[in-house]
C-alpha cells in the first residue's frame, strides 16, 4: 500500500514541476518577442501621427530628431517648412506668400552655395545626365516641384522616405482650374514596396507630409535602388491624369550621415516609343451542339515597357459581348516582369443566342500595379465586325465549328 501512495506523490510533485516549467518557458519567449523589430514591410506615419503601436518606437515618433534638435525646432523662423496645422488652410495647405524654403534646423546654417555643394555630392552622374538633356518644351510647360527627404534608420535597418509638399502643379481641371494631387511612389527595380499618398482636394500646392518606413533592405542595397515618384490628379469619373514624374537613382547618394532633403523639378512622363503593343496569341473553339465558345489565352509578345523599370507585369482581362452588352467576363493570372507573358489558361462562355453573328469577344492586356488603377497595354476585339485578323479569325471559327483555331493577333492602343 506505502509504494502506491509513494509513486502518487512523486507524480504529482512532477506534473506541478512540468507545467511549471512551461509557463516559465512561454513568459520567456513572449518577452523576447516583444524586443524583435516588427515585420512590417513599411510603416506608414500620416502628418507625424504614427498609426502603429508605440512599442515600434520606443514611445518616440519615428524618425523624430534629438533632443538638441528639438530646441533648435522652438527657435525656427515662421517661413521654414514646420508643418505646423494652425498655419495651414482649409485645404491643409500653406500660404502661398511662404517666401523660401529651408529644410530642417539643421540646414539654416547653411549659406546657399554650401546646400549646392550638398546636393551636387548627392547626386549620381546618371541624374545630372537626365536633368540636363530635359528639351526646352519641358522647361517652358512647367510642372510643379516635389519636396521630399531620405534617411536611413540603422538601429531599426530602415529606409525611410518623407514626402513633403508639392508646389506649382498645374491644373488637371480646366472647369475649376485646381487639380487633386496625390503622389505614387515605387521603388525599382524589383517593385515590391509600392505605395501612394492620400488625395488632397483641389490645389495646386499639396502639402503631404506622410513617411513611409521600409524595413528589410540593408544599407548596402541602397545604392542599388530608384525611387520613382508619380504625381497624379484624381478623377472622380475617369482614369486619373498623370501630372508628371520625378525619377531619383540613389546611387551615390550618402545617407549615413542622417536626413537628406531633396527637390527636384516634376517632368514629363516618359512615354517610351514603341513599333507597336505587342501581340496576343488566341485559340478558339465554337460548339455547335452545346452553344459554347471556348477560349484560350496562349501567349503574348513584345508588350511595351510601360514602366519606368522597363518590365511589366501583364495579365489579360477577357469581355464576351452579346449585341454591344457585356454578359460575362474572365481574366488571367498577372505574369511578373516579363514582355512575353505565357499563360495557357482557358474559359469556357456559354452563348445566349444561336450562332456567333451578335457575339464578339473584347481582350484586354493590363499592366498590373498595386499602388493605382492597372494600365492598359493593349486591345484586341473579334467579332463578325472586327477588321483584319480579329474578323478573319471570327470567321473561320464560325465555319469550322468544334475545329481550335488558334492565331497571333496584333494588339492597338488602349
Amino acid at each position: 500500500d506505502e509504494i502506491p501512495t509513494v509513486v502518487g506523490i512523486f507524480s504529482a510533485f512532477g506534473l506541478i514541476f512540468s507545467v511549471s516549467l512551461f509557463a516559465w518557458i512561454c513568459c520567456q519567449r513572449k518577452s523576447s518577442k516583444s524586443n524583435k523589430t516588427p515585420p512590417y514591410k513599411f510603416v506608414h506615419v500620416l502628418k507625424g501621427v504614427d498609426i502603429y503601436p508605440e512599442n515600434l518606437n520606443s514611445k518616440k515618433k519615428f524618425g523624430a530628431d534629438d533632443k538638441g534638435e528639438a530646441k533648435n525646432k522652438s527657435t525656427m523662423p515662421k517661413n521654414s517648412l514646420h508643418l505646423d496645422l494652425e498655419k495651414r488652410d482649409l485645404n491643409g495647405n500653406f500660404p502661398k506668400t511662404t517666401p523660401k524654403i529651408q529644410s530642417s534646423p539643421d540646414l539654416e546654417n547653411l549659406s546657399p552655395k554650401h546646400f549646392s555643394e550638398r546636393k551636387k555630392d548627392s547626386v549620381s552622374p546618371d541624374s545630372l545626365k537626365s536633368i540636363a538633356s530635359l528639351s526646352s518644351e519641358d522647361k517652358q510647360d512647367k510642372l510643379g516641384t516635389l519636396f521630399f527627404s531620405l534617411e536611413y534608420n540603422f538601429e531599426k535597418k530602415a529606409f525611410v522616405v518623407n514626402i513633403k509638399e508639392a508646389r506649382g502643379l498645374p491644373a488637371m481641371d480646366e472647369q475649376s482650374m485646381t487639380s487633386d494631387p496625390y503622389i505614387k511612389m515605387t521603388i525599382l527595380p524589383e517593385k515590391k514596396h509600392k505605395v501612394k499618398t492620400r488625395v488632397l482636394r483641389k490645389t495646386l500646392d499639396p502639402a503631404f507630409d506622410e513617411t513611409f518606413t521600409f524595413y528589410g533592405i540593408p544599407y548596402s542595397q541602397i545604392q542599388d535602388l530608384t525611387l520613382h515618384f508619380m504625381i497624379l490628379s484624381f478623377d472622380r469619373f475617369s482614369r486619373d491624369d498623370v501630372i508628371g514624374e520625378v525619377l531619383i537613382p540613389l546611387a551615390g547618394i550618402e545617407l549615413s550621415e542622417g536626413r537628406l532633403l531633396m527637390d527636384r523639378e516634376i517632368i514629363k512622363r516618359n512615354v517610351r516609343k514603341s513599333s507597336g503593343r505587342g501581340e496576343l496569341l488566341i485559340s478558339l473553339c465554337y460548339q455547335s451542339t452545346t452553344n459554347t465558345l471556348t477560349v484560350v489565352v496562349l501567349k503574348a509578345r513584345h508588350l511595351p515597357k510601360s514602366d519606368v523599370s522597363g518590365l511589366s507585369d501583364p495579365y489579360v482581362k477577357v469581355n464576351l459581348y452579346h449585341a454591344k452588352k457585356r454578359i460575362s467576363k474572365k481574366k488571367t493570372h498577372v505574369k511578373k516582369c516579363t514582355p512575353n507573358a505565357v499563360f495557357n489558361e482557358l474559359f469556357v462562355f456559354d452563348i445566349p443566342c444561336e450562332g456567333l453573328d451578335d457575339i464578339s469577344i473584347e481582350f484586354l492586356v493590363l499592366d498590373s500595379d498595386r499602388g493605382s488603377r492597372n494600365e492598359v497595354i493593349g486591345r484586341l476585339t473579334l467579332g463578325s465586325s472586327a477588321e483584319g485578323t480579329g474578323g478573319e479569325h471570327w470567321k473561320e471559327i464560325c465555319e469550322y465549328p468544334r475545329r481550335q483555331i488558334a492565331k497571333w493577333h496584333m494588339l492597338c492602343d488602349g
